[in-house]
């Protein structure tokens, strides 16, 4: 489900292929087919949804913000010499509600070019720079597949979904001109809801589930033939997710600085060892405890100081491979590398502390007599 500038819940409908699908953001979605016993299974019965459908939706649902009926078709898009292809997806001005996408430049969807079915087109930033550059592409006119369309708009830049798509490679169309010109049918794949703020999501569920029972002719005991999808739930999963292996990340990390820390602190006892009639010789001459407290101290956080460089550059070279790879953006956050600099000083003086205690508390007369 898409949100308005007001915080807002919705779902969306959506038809597999060959089922029907019916996903409302900010409601729990049961995946399902038509003539189907069971959740999660297809029938070739499944009709999709239809300009009607939406009409209804939007008359008889209450506490709803928007609804946008959703099309897709990956085809070619072309400009001048330059070719690519990327998903175009039919819809209305709802759609920038549901989705909360606002445009960087030009206009969205007028009624008229709703109604007229226009080949007007909005597209996103990466179509923008594959195509055009950086040059600007409202104003300019494409090839959507065999049909001459004009840029309106251009999207602001959305970046990848949670399963790394990018969003920002596509084309807007009105409607019902991608339903003439590009699909050459009258299908809708999905629908898109937002509820306004503060409805509760599972009124505006009950009443799509309802509504969509009744348009659809399914009769009391029968499995529906789409599904509603909760977008919250999803967010919360996902989260869910996220933060479980952000634990057990935490985890490893933890083990790798003990490990590290444990090795520091060796590392300097072995240190004191060899060196304990250096320290006699200064402690006799008159250094103080806290002298030499400081001096092991700081060679331990040198020491530690070193791993975390060499730790950070080689994170940073393998994220540059990775993202390199995956073709995926590669960002740095300065914050999060001060933040492990900082960690590694704390590793260093935390097990460097036992040593160097050690080191100023010998007695001078022993460690001078020490071979």
């Amino acid at each position: 489900m898409g949100r308005s500038r007001r915080r807002t819940t919705g779902g969306v409908i959506r038809r597999r292929s060959p089922p029907a699908a019916l996903a409302l953001p900010g409601v729990r979605q049961v995946d399902g087919a038509p003539g189907q016993v069971g959740p999660g299974r297809a029938s070739s019965d499944a009709k999709p949804f239809n300009n009607r459908d939406i009409e209804v939706m939007r008359e008889q649902l209450t506490g709803v913000q928007a609804v946008a009926p959703v099309a897709q078709k990956s085809v070619p898009v072309i400009y001048g010499t330059e070719n690519r292809n990327t998903v175009v997806t039919g819809t209305d001005s709802g759609y920038f509600v549901v989705q909360k996408w606002a445009l960087a430049r030009g206009r969205g969807f007028h009624e008229g070019d709703e109604r007229a079915g226009r080949a007007a087109c909005i597209v996103g930033q990466t179509v923008r720079e594959k195509l055009f550059g950086r040059a600007d592409p409202v104003g300019e006119t494409i090839r959507v597949h065999n049909v001459s369309c004009e840029v309106i708009g251009l999207l602001e830049a959305k970046g990848q979904s949670s399963f790394g798509n990018d969003l920002d490679d596509t084309v807007l169309m009105p409607l019902r001109a991608f339903q003439r010109r590009i699909a050459g049918n009258m299908d809708i794949a999905r629908v898109y809801v937002s509820a306004r703020n503060g409805v509760d999501t599972a009124k505006v569920q009950t009443g799509i589930e309802r509504l969509s029972r009744e348009r659809r002719n399914i009769t009391p005991g029968k499995e529906d033939d789409f599904s509603v999808r909760d977008m919250k739930q999803v967010v919360q999963a996902t989260a869910g997710a996220t933060a479980v292996l952000t634990g057990l990340l935490g985890a490893v990390a933890a083990v790798s600085l003990l490990v590290c820390g444990i090795g520091i602190m060796n590392i300097m006892l072995v240190s004191v060892t060899e060196r304990t009639r250096e320290i006699g010789i200064r402690l006799a001459i008159g250094a103080l405890e806290e002298q030499v407290l400081m001096q092991f101290l700081m060679e331990a956080v040198v020491l530690s100081l070193f791993g975390g460089i060499l730790g950070i550059a080689l994170g940073l070279g393998l994220a540059v491979v990775t993202t390199t790879a995956l073709n995926v953006p590669f960002l740095v956050d300065p914050f999060i590398i001060l933040v492990a600099f900082g960690f590694s000083a704390v590793v260093g003086i935390v097990f460097g502390y036992i040593p160097a205690h050690r080191a100023a508390h010998l007695d001078p007369i022993q460690a001078l007599q020490h071979e």
